[in-house]
């Protein structure tokens, strides 16, 4: 089946920063239309329980650093099965793959509303994890596969946006629900949206894998073989290494050390710190297409190495903060730093090897994912023992040391010098 985004897609100024352009592109694409829709109503789900998690997690009698492992176990499931995951969506198709993936996560988030003990809610939450890694790695498979090298980062952008958004929503939404109903009842509506994503998925995402050719020197490496290729690609080496320090910092910056450094350093409640969060989605949300755009045109690069630039700013910011403007001036550097970044997805793809496109976004998110673990754990014990400052700052610094080695020694795989090297 050929895919109308396999036709070159205009790449001027206007259309490129145009939303009106972008809505535009993504009508007239099925397959990005649905996958943008499916990955939204599913993330819908997992934002509407992110504000409830610890919340609920304390209600069982456990203390704080128990309360983080419900977050870091959720994490520990998705960088278990990322890998299998893909192997799943290359063998037997991405539709299929993203289906179970949503069924797994219905059960997970289903037990996690029915959990009648912390140990239960740390089982289920693992269950929960592995349904996320099939679903994320399924969908952003299909996108990848329905790109060109010309418009890739663009349509990983997209994708990226709707994820964005609906993860930005979706606490606004579960706090009104936990209100309303309890602290159990956003599992339970979690549940539901992860159902109606796969329902989605079957009834309307086309099947994108490509159609099994002959073995022969041109063929598809077997999985093995693709891993060897990616795992001594300095290309996917150096990109996994920025990612990992990206998810990194987000899970054990964003979400545990600046919520905490907010409030005891600067005093601001909940209701404000969201604000400010909020403030980094929307700019991110913003900026996700002009990067895009920019990493399609100039190489992905031009974006990737900003976006290090960028979030090492705003965790220096975050962690010179002593009054609310620089806070939310920070955040908002953080969100835009995520929009830039978005175009080491599409880098990624690039790498892929013939038949292994699956597997290749399975290894590059189960990298992210040990960053996803491991940050909470790390950055929260600076914090602990060096103060938050001194956390941040960390943080700041590997952001731009992991840029280096990309900068000086990846390959260029998109944009007009990407062009001129497989010319």
């Amino acid at each position: 089946m050929r895919f109308a985004s396999r036709r070159r897609a205009p790449i001027g100024p206007v259309a490129a920063l145009s939303v009106r352009a972008r809505l535009d592109a993504l009508r007239a694409n099925r397959a990005l239309q649905w996958a943008c829709i499916v990955i939204a109503v599913n993330q819908l789900g997992f934002g509407i329980v992110v504000p409830v998690t610890p919340i609920y997690a304390r209600s069982f009698g456990v203390t704080e650093t128990a309360v983080g492992f419900v977050v870091a176990i959720y994490g520990l499931g998705r960088l278990l099965f990322n890998v299998p995951a893909g192997n799943a969506a290359d063998r037997y198709g991405r539709r299929p793959t993203i289906l179970v993936g949503t069924i797994v996560t219905s059960a997970g988030s289903l037990l996690c509303g029915l959990a009648e003990g912390f140990t239960q809610l740390l089982f289920f939450r693992l269950i929960g994890g592995i349904g996320a890694a099939i679903v994320i790695t399924g969908v952003q498979t299909v996108v990848a596969d329905i790109a060109t090298r010309e418009n890739r980062s663009r349509m990983m952008a997209t994708y990226q946006a709707f994820f964005t958004f609906a993860v930005g929503v979706g606490p606004s939404v579960g706090g009104v629900v936990a209100l309303w109903a309890g602290y159990r009842a956003p599992f339970f509506a979690f549940a539901g949206l992860a159902l109606a994503a796969g329902v989605l998925a079957i009834a309307q995402l086309p099947e994108s894998r490509p159609v099994a050719r002959a073995s022969g020197p041109a063929g598809p490496l077997a999985p093995s073989g693709a891993t060897r290729a990616l795992l001594v690609n300095v290309g996917f080496l150096t990109l996994s290494a920025i990612t990992f320090v990206q998810f990194f910092n987000r899970t054990g910056g964003i979400f545990a050390v600046v919520p905490l450094a907010g409030v005891e350093r600067i005093g601001i409640d909940p209701a404000t710190m969201g604000l400010a969060l909020t403030a980094a989605s929307v700019c991110n949300i913003a900026f996700v297409g002009v990067a895009g755009s920019l990493a399609d045109r100039h190489g992905r690069k031009a974006a990737i190495v900003p976006g290090c630039v960028v979030g090492a700013a705003s965790f220096w910011g975050f962690s010179f903060a002593t009054d609310y403007p620089l806070f939310v001036l920070s955040a908002i550097l953080w969100g835009l730093s995520g929009a830039f970044l978005a175009a080491s997805a599409a880098y990624t793809a690039d790498l892929a090897p013939a038949g292994a496109v699956g597997l290749t976004m399975g290894v590059y998110r189960t990298l992210a994912d040990l960053g996803y673990v491991i940050g909470p754990i790390t950055l929260g014990y600076l914090a602990e023992t060096m103060g938050s400052a001194a956390s941040l700052s960390s943080a700041a610094w590997l952001s731009l040391l992991t840029m280096v080695p990309f900068l000086l020694f990846a390959p260029e795989t998109g944009g007009t010098h990407g062009r001129a090297r497989r010319a």
